[in-house]
């Protein structure tokens, strides 16, 4: 694998404050990065205010801090970014890739299917001029083709969608006026330079229509690496729906030993400061021992 000025991202959302689940990615992609002598940037996305708990975005920043992450560059803010997410969306439309959808989400799903992340959408719009007088705010979406995607992922191997059957013509701007997630981390994954892209396998699914973004906006191909989840003993993944609670600060070595074991990575010396279980992983890091499928966790 060409490493050649890596550079990684860790790009939580401000919607809860960060948990074991969370500490996980950031332990992952931190000691990739620097195993590889790359850099390993923190994006804040926060793109969508009805659901961000307030304060949550500085008490992510001061967590992280406070387990021993120092992250390059300058913090990006999703928030402070619409003008470059617009003149995406803009190439887009000159290329007639995307077209409004001002369809009710109750009727086109009463005729869609369930595909691979939801329903289906129809393409009803897609026939449609868009030109044509809007009955309300429309979403945009992106035309996806009849063919497959494939990418080889480093941790859970192929992994390959047919985006037409399987996802459908996707969002990229919602009728609300907010931006798409998918749009946005395609930009500013482009924007920032990252070439390897560590996350959870809950995110796997979105790889393909990304992949599609990259291709239709002439943007590269990260590599990618989709972490195993933590799960508790019902099988629901940790997350701030399951009230996974956040990260005790009175516990970060503790905390970090335990995420580091997930990853497989040797047992830690006595150490003096967070910082230093970080450099033990960074320098013991092989991602080829990461587990392939969900951890069960207490």
């Amino acid at each position: 694998m060409n490493t050649a000025n890596y550079t990684g991202r860790f790009a939580p959302s401000p919607t809860g404050l960060l948990h074991i689940g969370s500490l996980l990615t950031a332990v992952a992609s931190y000691a990739d990065a620097k195993s590889h002598g790359g850099r390993w940037l923190v994006r804040m996305e926060n793109l969508d205010p009805p659901r961000e708990m307030a304060g949550a975005a500085d008490d992510i920043l001061r967590t992280l801090e406070a387990f021993g992450f120092e992250w390059d560059g300058e913090l990006l803010y999703q928030s402070r970014r619409h003008d470059v997410y617009a003149q995406a969306l803009g190439r887009l439309k000159v290329m007639g890739l995307v077209y409004p959808c001002d369809c009710s989400r109750k009727d086109w799903q009463a005729a869609a299917r369930a595909g691979a992340d939801g329903f289906v959408y129809n393409g009803h719009c897609a026939r449609l001029d868009p030109q044509r007088p809007l009955h309300k705010a429309p979403a945009w979406r992106l035309r996806t083709a009849d063919e497959t995607i494939a990418f080889d992922d480093r941790v859970v191997g192929r992994y390959a969608q047919n985006l037409a059957r399987d996802i459908g013509d996707f969002v990229l701007l919602r009728a609300d006026g907010f931006w798409a997630y998918q749009l946005a981390v395609v930009v500013d994954d482009a924007a920032q330079g990252i070439t390897h892209i560590v996350r959870g396998q809950d995110l796997l699914v979105s790889a393909p229509r990304q992949i599609r973004l990259q291709r239709c906006l002439g943007y590269a191909q990260p590599q990618y690496a989709h972490l195993p989840l933590l799960v508790n003993a019902a099988g629901q993944k940790w997350s701030k729906q399951t009230l996974a609670p956040a990260l005790d600060l009175g516990a970060k070595e503790q905390l970090l030993r335990q995420v580091m074991g997930y990853l497989n990575l040797p047992p830690a010396p006595t150490v003096n400061k967070p910082r230093d279980l970080l450099d033990w992983a960074a320098a013991h890091w092989a991602m080829a021992n990461v587990p392939k499928t969900a951890i069960i966790t207490e």
